[in-house]
């Protein structure tokens, strides 16, 4: 890790300062010159400082950014991680994965609350895998098709629109099958397969029914919205066999902190231990939980 401080300095001052004197750069955070060389037990300590320090600052301020920029640089170690769970199921290439999981992770990172005594790690895996799976579930076709097919109807959908453009209407399947010379009965086996890509076209004017009324009405308007609760439940299910994993000692802490809400201080007055016993219990029982998630398909 490199600390540095925001005034303009030459390599030799730089040297001669180190990190020990080097603790302003951006208001009170330290300069995090090369977060890629920051270790994981640095970068935990470091995340908690930004984060604490991001709850007070204002949104649109220099340090704010800075502090939101550097958190999501140095936890994208948590991002591959995640990703890498992912990385043998076919859509999407590794850098796709990182990007969708990034995402996962700016969320966690904005709503990550210190007060719930959560570590961050903990808090922001759901939302990394969470984000990557849900890219899974709106990029996979609907029905599994061949290869060969899903490559054909990316060639069929740019065929289209070229066509159409030069043409002013919609080709023809002898059309289509002329300009990319292919045969007629390859062109419909190919567009017969697109309908697998999705189920149906979020733009397709709907009334109540379903039917088309020309009102200008779409299927996007009608939606419903995502439940956030049927995920919850995903994980709940996911996470049940592994509860029956643990001790009776390990269930009944998991339950007195995440059920009662009890603190760990109340926890530890009623287990006869000192706080800090409890959070080693704690950590130690969530390390496993999620260890167990993460490797479970």
């Amino acid at each position: 890790m490199s600390v540095f401080p925001s005034t303009q300095t030459s390599p030799e001052q730089q040297g001669t300062a180190g990190a020990e004197g080097a603790r302003q750069s951006v208001g009170e955070l330290p300069w995090i010159e090369d977060t890629g060389r920051i270790a994981p037990k640095d970068a935990r300590q470091l995340s908690r400082l930004f984060l604490d320090r991001l709850q007070v600052l204002e949104e649109g301020t220099r340090e704010y950014q800075y502090a939101r920029n550097t958190l999501i640089e140095m936890n994208q170690t948590l991002v591959r991680f995640a990703a890498n769970r992912f990385r043998n199921r076919g859509n999407g290439d590794m850098e796709d994965l990182l990007q969708v999981g990034t995402i996962g992770l700016i969320k966690a990172i904005d709503r990550f609350d210190l007060s719930r005594e959560v570590e961050f790690t903990s808090f922001a895996i759901p939302y990394i895998v969470g984000e990557i799976k849900r890219f899974f579930r709106d990029t996979t076709w609907a029905v599994h098709v061949p290869r060969r097919l899903q490559e054909l109807r990316v060639d069929l959908a740019r065929a289209q629109e070229r066509l159409s453009t030069t043409q002013g209407r919609k080709p023809t399947i002898a059309e289509l099958a002329q300009d990319l010379s292919l045969s007629e009965e390859e062109i419909i086996e190919g567009l017969v397969a697109s309908n697998g890509y999705t189920a149906g076209s979020l733009d397709l004017p709907v009334d109540g029914s379903g039917e088309a009324d020309g009102s200008g009405q779409t299927l996007a308007d009608i939606r419903g919205d995502c439940d956030p609760e049927i995920e919850l439940i995903e994980n709940l299910h996911a996470l049940a066999p592994l509860l029956e994993q643990l001790d009776e000692r390990e269930r009944r802490i998991i339950d007195m902190r995440f059920v009662r809400e009890m603190t760990q201080a109340q926890i530890g007055a009623e287990l006869g231990v000192s706080q800090m016993h409890v959070s080693r219990l704690l950590n130690r029982t969530l390390t496993t939980l999620r260890a167990g998630l993460l490797t479970d398909n």
